[in-house]
């Protein structure tokens, strides 16, 4: 990897969207002006990369073009979880074909005359811009991700909004809860690491979180439902579930399948334990009349709208220092979160190991301490 300094960098985005996309390209695009850098906008993420000259799909960035986006939510430069070079799917006569590409890709970062590349991504977007390192290209990392799942950084830009708006979602929750003495199941996104759902059910006032690192069972489920009652007489009991999150003995559930070049998507964890609650309700309950359960999946409101301040502060510190690195032509490197301070560490580092929920840290233990059951 050539250590060259730059005077024309490509940036884009790629995956699913997260609020502060827009402050990290602000961010760039500033940081790069003031450096005497030019900033090419590459459309559509990897996909704007691939094919002939004619077909590549960019834009001039300046600092005019970038004045108005710093507070809003998706990204002016579009993305795609889809068009992995390397996997690239190409109809046929004979039907999809995966191709790979990814050679195509750098030799189309060189035509563009960029010396490097900024890449803002989750997983598999760095994954993407690791291998592309990895054949020659100049690449720096952006860690993007709501679920907050990905290693090397201690918080990715996103998460905090997305616990603001299950939070929210949360205080509606309660009281209609109350209201009508319900048990209130509300989903939240989470694959496989359960912090959105143990952040936002902690300040909303959940009584019970179900993580993907804490299988649970559906008795102890239960009997906090009975505890509500013995303590408050009252069944409503609210109670967060990350998508990811599964019984023990069971398996993280889809609501799409796998398909040519897409993972399956994970979700329907909250509708399975409300079905799995109705059941045991109507097999033998405490009381004459069994509680009602209601379910309430967040979705993508979660991935929408404006960042709060903190993502706004990661995004613009990420963007600023991954201008930083590109200036002094240090390629290869993702940058990170390390306490208050903005690092870096090695592009394939930051993929290499995912951010989990750690079961016996701090989190876990102030839940329990505060009377949370998380299902085990």
């Amino acid at each position: 990897m050539r250590n060259s300094k730059s005077s024309r960098i490509g940036l884009l985005t790629g995956g699913g969207d997260c609020p502060g996309l827009n402050a990290v390209i602000w961010s760039v695009v500033r940081g790069a002006a003031g450096a005497g850098i030019e900033v090419v906008g590459i459309v559509d993420g990897f996909e704007g990369l691939v094919g002939g000259q004619r077909d590549l799909n960019t834009r001039s960035l300046r600092p005019i073009d970038v004045r108005h986006i710093f507070a809003q939510g998706g990204t002016m430069l579009s993305t795609t979880n889809r068009g992995n070079p390397f996997r690239y799917r190409t109809q046929t006569a004979d039907g999809v074909r995966e191709e790979d590409r990814g050679d195509e890709v750098v030799r189309n970062i060189g035509l563009l005359g960029l010396d490097g590349l900024i890449a803002i991504g989750g997983d598999g977007s760095l994954a993407i811009a690791h291998e592309l390192a990895q054949r020659g290209a100049n690449v720096i990392g952006v860690p993007k991700t709501i679920d907050n799942d990905l290693g090397s950084t201690d918080a990715t830009f996103g998460f905090y909004t997305a616990v603001e708006v299950a939070m929210q979602a949360l205080d509606r929750l309660k009281t209609t809860g109350e209201s009508h003495d319900r048990v209130m199941l509300l989903e939240v996104m989470g694959r496989y690491a359960g912090w959105i759902a143990l952040h936002a059910g902690l300040v909303g006032g959940a009584h019970a979180v179900l993580i993907p690192e804490i299988p649970y069972k559906v008795d102890s489920v239960l009997n906090k439902i009975r505890q509500r009652w013995r303590e408050e007489g009252r069944n409503f009991t609210l109670i967060v579930v990350a998508e990811g999150a599964h019984a023990q003995g069971g398996q993280t559930t889809h609501v799409e399948p796998a398909t040519t070049g897409r993972v399956a998507r994970v979700g329907g964890a909250a509708l399975g334990l409300e079905a799995a609650l109705k059941s045991a309700f109507s097999n033998g309950w405490d009381r004459p009349e069994p509680p009602e359960v209601r379910t309430t999946v967040l979705g993508h409101i979660q991935r929408g709208g404006t960042p709060c301040a903190y993502d706004r502060l990661i995004s613009l510190r990420f963007g600023a220092e991954a201008v930083r690195l590109a200036q002094a032509g240090h390629w290869g490197r993702m940058v990170c979160l390390r306490g208050t301070e903005i690092a870096d560490v090695p592009l394939g580092e930051g993929i290499r190991k995912p951010h989990n929920v750690p079961v016996d840290g701090q989190l876990v233990a102030h839940a329990r301490c505060v009377g949370v059951c998380l299902g085990d």
